[in-house]
């Protein structure tokens, strides 16, 4: 049975969670049709560019993403905090941006209401705004219709452009964040779309490496878009000891990079060749085997559905969204 998006979200359990979204029949979201010999790469770029600019209203973080030929994965981290905090005038500039302001609320922004009424009629609509910008439902329908309105518009079509709605993992601990940003992270590799994570382009480990790279490398891509709002960059790792900041992803953005390229290395047959003989450090520091690591981080979605955790975890994260019980298949053993 279908569940509510409302019961498969629980932010006192986690606020992380995996999204994905697949293109219906053979309609193409970027790649090249075979049979037409027509070319979709373009629309990669509109993904990105529509992504970040939500980022940048919505109270919600990319972890990590990546943009396949047919559907693509985001990782997302809902700011519960930020959200609340927002002032009611910092909720209707931001939602505001993506539709149209009602005559009432209007009228409550240039202090022309006139009675009690008429500012608790407008306040709970901006409420109801406040909501919307810390949730993923409406963060991936404002993603999605947007993209679906302008592929159409190129293809000259009409009609549904997405497979039905978009699928969600709750990630209810640290381990089950990481593996599945690594799949995310390595799925052009794993599609042979590219052959290492720095080559890897429209992918957030891609967009994390781009600063790092040295200047006068001769770079491969099309010139970066210019962005026309402030770019809210991707969430960030605090695993550093020099970071200040204390929200973001519990581990170092260089561990994390190492242990991707390391995993696609092995992942690939035609890399076998090519092992690094330097285990990763991030795994000793979880307690993982290699092959335990390897077999989750190739298999992430494919086995494990609805949510993911421990088996603690998932015990909480049941009762909290009102199962009896969630799949044991979806216990990431890890230790």
């Amino acid at each position: 049975m279908t569940q509510s998006r409302q019961s498969q979200v629980s932010l006192s359990d986690t606020p992380y969670y995996h999204c994905v979204s697949r293109c219906v029949r053979r309609a193409y979201l970027c790649g090249e049709d075979k049979y037409t010999e027509k070319s979709f790469e373009h629309r990669r770029q509109w993904v990105v560019e529509r992504m970040h600019y939500l980022a940048s209203l919505f109270n919600i973080d990319i972890c990590a993403y990546a943009i396949m030929s047919n559907h693509y994965h985001l990782v997302l981290h809902i700011d519960e905090q930020h959200n609340e905090n927002l002032t009611h005038e910092e909720v209707c500039e931001r939602w505001c941006q993506l539709y149209s302001t009602p005559v009432l609320v209007e009228r409550w922004q240039s202090e022309q209401t006139t009675s009690e009424a008429e500012n608790k009629a407008a306040l709970t609509i901006i409420n109801g705004w406040r909501g919307r910008l810390a949730d993923i439902s409406w963060f991936m329908r404002c993603l999605n219709e947007f993209i679906a309105r302008k592929a159409n518009k190129e293809d000259e079509c009409s009609g549904r452009f997405w497979e039905g709605r978009f699928k969600s993992q709750a990630l209810l601990d640290e381990d089950a964040l990481l593996t599945c940003m690594a799949y995310v992270d390595l799925n052009p590799i794993r599609a042979k779309m590219a052959t290492s994570v720095e080559t890897s382009e429209y992918t957030s480990a891609y967009e994390r490496l781009l600063p790092c790279k040295k200047a006068g490398v001769a770079q491969q891509q099309e010139k970066p878009l210019e962005y026309a709002f402030t770019k809210k960059l991707l969430f960030g790792f605090v695993g550093d000891e020099n970071e200040q900041s204390t929200q973001g992803i519990p581990f170092s953005l260089l561990d994390y990079i190492e242990l991707v390229d390391w995993s696609g290395r092995i992942i690939r047959e035609d890399k076998r060749g090519a092992i690094s003989s330097q285990r990763p450090r991030l795994l000793s520091t979880l307690g993982l085997e290699n092959d335990v690591w390897l077999s989750l981080a190739s298999s992430f979605g494919k086995d494990y559905h609805g949510a993911v955790g421990s088996l603690e975890a998932l015990a909480a994260y049941a009762g909290n969204t009102g199962k009896r019980w969630i799949a044991s298949k979806n216990e990431l053993r890890l230790h």
